[in-house]
């Protein structure tokens, strides 16, 4: 990674402008073009510098919902469980975490309803418990990772 690359980082964790060639406008800030900052952006995910590139909606103003849950998952069963989750469209992340609950991550769907789906589906296919942690309050963090 060169400066450059960290300079464009450090700039898209604020987000793309907004206007109609955000890329474009987002080149001209850089002094580059808006066809070398998308192979750039590109190239970083492609050797897994970065490893999501996109926006953020807000799923429960377009009718869907997200919840955090978690398994306590056998340390022999952990990698199939984490694959089994990993398959899934609903989970956006799955982590380890050093704790009897072992395997956490992130259900959105499109609907209320498919969050109690979603959860019976992996209860029936890991024969494993999920703890449901939905949401009480929304709190917007302005977080920013220097490169």
């Amino acid at each position: 990674m060169d400066d450059f690359d960290r300079q464009l980082i450090n700039r898209l964790q604020h987000g793309l402008p907004l206007v109609r060639r955000p890329w474009e406008a987002l080149a001209k800030e850089l002094g580059s073009t808006s066809e070398a900052l998308r192979a750039r952006v590109q190239a970083l995910l492609d050797d897994g510098t970065l490893t999501r590139f996109g926006p953020m909606f807000d799923i429960e103003r377009l009718g869907g919902a997200f919840t955090l849950a978690a398994l306590a998952v056998p340390e022999a069963r952990f990698d199939e469980v984490a694959a089994l989750l990993e398959a899934m469209p609903e989970v956006a992340h799955n982590y380890r975490r050093e704790h009897a609950w072992n395997m956490w991550f992130v259900l959105g769907c499109a609907t209320p309803q498919g969050i109690a789906e979603t959860i019976a589906r992996i209860e029936a296919q890991t024969g494993l418990s999920v703890l449901n942690l939905p949401k009480e309050e929304t709190y917007h963090v302005g977080l920013h990772f220097p490169v």
